[in-house]
Formats: C-alpha cells, structure tokens, sequence
C-alpha cells in the first residue's frame, strides 16, 4: 500500500508506448528531506519514470504518490507539481532574455505573487552564483552557465521536493562542487532532492540512497553503505607466520602478501572485527586494518553485467530464430 508519508513512492509503475515497453514495473520509495540517486544506462528508463512522476505522461500500469498526491488523479497530482521545483536535461531559454526575465517570467508561471518575485529571483541568482550576471543576456551564458540559470529556475518557490536531471553534466570541477554545496543546502533545509545523474562519482558524494535501474526495472536499491560492499581489507601485521596463516584459513580468511602488508580477499564490512580477533589468536601484531570499498561506478558496472549478459543471450537466440 502507498504511503502518503514518502516524498515519492512508486509500487509496479510501468509505461508501454505501443510494443515496446519503456519501464516494466518500478518500485522504489523515496524518503522526505533526502538525496535519492536514480541511475542506469541509456534507455534504461529513467526518462520515462521522470516523466510518469511529473505527470508528462500517463502509466499504463501501476501506480505513484508524489508528495502524497497520486499520479492517477488529476487534479491532486495538478497540485503536487506545484511544490516540485524541476531542471530537465534538455532545456533552452530565448536568448534575448536577461537571466532576471527568465526567472521573473517563471515566476509569473508558477503565480508566485508579485511583491515576492524580486526576492525569489534575487535569492536563485545568488544560490547559483549567477547574481553578477543577472542582467547579462542569456545568449552570452556559457553552457554551464545557462546550466546554473536552469538550476535557479528550478530552485524557485522553494519547492518540496526538486528532480534533477544531469545537473552538473556542463560545469567545470568547481560548478560540479558548487552544485553539491547547493544540492546539501536543499537536504539541511528540508528539501527531498531525486537526482538522476550518468556522473557517478558525484551522486557517491551526495546521496543518502540511489537505485539502479535497467530495461525498465530497479535491480538494486538501498543506501549507499549497503550497495558498496567493503569485499578487501589491507593490513599491516608482523609475526604471521605461515602456520597463522593457515590457521586463519581454516576460519575462513585468505591473506595474500608477505612481510608486513597483507589483503583479505572477501571480507564484508561486518567480518572485519572478526578477523582483527583471528589475527590476534594467531599471534600477530596488528598494526594497521583498512576495509577498501569498491566504488559506485564499480558496483554499477558489477550489477549491469548480469542484465547485459542475458540481452546478448536473447539477442543471439532472436537471430537464430529469425534464420
């Protein structure tokens, strides 16, 4: 059953455009005042799920809450979207325009009221470090400029809950570290963040849980510090002999190296206590123990494999079929 507590929740969302089938059937529920990663590769759906949950397209089957409104009914959902601030991947802003115009004519989309436009549009321009700028002609922006004027408009209103589509795909390394910065400021003051992002070095760095999603389904889901298993833990000892090592062996722990420094392979996070008391009652002298954590990029390719092992099994048996 849905809950309306959830910033977002979705139970078996699917979307078929004719035969082919965009998203099969998504669940994943994403918690309020958090930065939730929404990740896969192209075409794995995540376009599609963006569009359901803004109400750009209708599911075939399944259903959401966002912000405790269903997708289903109109007018609630209608009402929702008002308290969703939302920076697509593909946008454009008449170039004519002065960073200022376009905020102020969002501004008057979104009704907000006139005595408060000029405070809204002054307090994006200065979260985005646009503020310099604001008169300036958008035509004259670099692309990671207009990037910054988009998050702006994104940011007005002070919505509920903002979906972020490739935010930091055009900036440079000190706007990607701006972008976090203002990304952390939204969780500190409430704000439920989605962001669906191909750089995923910058989704480790800011988010509480991300789900990876692939031909239309979520294959994993969790916090980070679930999906990142810690499989290889470095230590420095003296006195391991080969007869501790052996021992260790018999209890389940591999130690490649020699001299001081030494890895065990296979080791979860959990184990490592484990293996520090091993160590001891086999007379080694711990000096140093350093669990290695594999890297969300390293466990996002992990997770695909398995998916894109199996298309190119139907894939060869479609061809077979087809002669």
């Amino acid at each position: 059953m849905l809950s309306p507590d959830a910033a977002i929740e979705t139970v078996d969302l699917a979307k078929r455009y004719g035969r082919i089938t965009a998203l099969v059937g998504l669940s994943m529920r994403v918690e309020r005042g958090s930065i939730f990663g929404f990740l896969g590769p192209n075409g794995a759906g995540k376009t599609t799920a963006v569009k359901l949950l803004l109400g750009l397209a209708r599911p075939t089957a399944g259903d959401a809450l966002v912000l405790g409104a269903p997708v289903s009914d109109d007018r609630a959902h209608r009402e929702a979207r008002r308290r969703v601030g939302y920076l697509p991947e593909l946008f454009r802003y008449q170039g004519w325009l002065s960073a200022r115009e376009v905020l102020a004519a969002h501004c008057a989309l979104m009704g907000i009221d006139r005595a408060a436009r000029g405070h809204e549009i002054d307090q994006a321009l200065a979260t985005v470090g646009l503020a310099r700028r604001a008169d300036d002609r958008v035509q004259t922006f670099s692309k990671g400029m207009q990037q910054r004027l988009g998050l702006g408009v994104a940011l007005l209103g002070r919505p509920e809950l903002v979906v972020l589509d490739e935010p930091t795909s055009a900036l440079d390394p000190v706007g990607r570290h701006d972008v976090r910065e203002i990304v952390r400021g939204l969780r500190a003051r409430g704000t439920t963040v989605f962001l669906n992002s191909h750089l995923l070095s910058e989704v480790e760095q800011v988010c509480d849980r991300v789900a990876v999603v692939d031909q239309g389904r979520v294959i994993a889901i969790g916090a980070l510090r679930e999906l990142l298993r810690a499989d290889t833990v470095r230590i420095r000892a003296t006195g391991l002999t080969d007869g501790a090592r052996a021992s260790l062996a018999r209890e389940g722990f591999s130690l490649d190296g020699d001299g001081e420094r030494f890895v065990a392979r296979d080791v979860d996070e959990e184990r490592v206590p484990a293996l520090v008391e091993a160590l001891a009652r086999a007379g080694a002298r711990v000096h140093a123990v350093e669990p290695q954590h594999e890297t969300l990029e390293e466990r996002f390719l992990a997770l695909l494999a398995p998916a894109a092992e199996g298309g190119a099994q139907r894939a060869t048996a479609e061809k077979k079929e087809q002669h």
